[in-house]
């Protein structure tokens, strides 16, 4: 079994982005993503109505990281502090030596390759500094962006599952990805 241990805190940074803890400072920012009908629609968790619902949040993520199930970072610009963007490991089975990424970018940041280029260093260190096995994704069939992200990445496409999630009264869809340590490609 791994044994996976997120602490000291790990700040990982690229080309154009710093991804960083997010604490309470960063609410407003998770706030207007979260709230975001447009952004959530793929998404199955509910919308955040409050600035509290996003506050919660960061907790929730604070609370994974301390128990070491999962890492979520702030997706920062360089040449700024705000969050534009949320990504990381959302669930990790160390008895498996397996994880599942999962992640959400502010629309007006979209199409410009953050994402690709965040989660590029989130599986460099899921692969290289967890040494992980298997990394996972799931997205909703309708989500084309994610889709194409993963496979730009060298997911492959384990499964179309129907309906078998339901959220707020409604079976959604589900499609489920892959990517082997033995096929990473750094």
């Amino acid at each position: 079994m791994l044994n996976i241990d997120f602490s000291p805190f790990p700040e990982l940074k690229t080309e154009r982005l710093i991804l960083r803890r997010m604490t309470e400072a960063d609410a407003e920012e998770v706030f207007r993503m979260r709230r975001d009908e447009t952004l959530m629609r793929f998404v199955q968790r509910p919308v955040a109505k409050t600035l509290d619902d996003a506050i919660e949040l960061i907790r929730m993520v604070d609370r994974g990281i301390q128990s070491n199930q999962s890492i979520n970072w702030g997706i920062t610009l360089k040449e700024e502090n705000k969050v534009i963007g949320v990504a990381g490991i959302v669930r990790t089975t160390p008895e498996h030596h397996r994880a599942e990424i999962g992640y959400l970018l502010a629309g007006e940041h979209q199409k410009k390759g953050i994402i690709s280029e965040a989660l590029k260093e989130i599986l460099a260190f899921g692969f290289l500094k967890l040494n992980l096995h298997l990394i996972e994704a799931v997205t909703d069939p309708r989500n084309t962006a994610s889709i194409s992200v993963l496979k730009k990445l060298g997911f492959t496409m384990d499964g179309h599952f129907r309906e078998n999630t339901l959220h707020e009264d409604q079976f959604w869809d589900s499609m489920h990805f892959s990517l082997l340590a033995k096929d990473y490609k750094g």
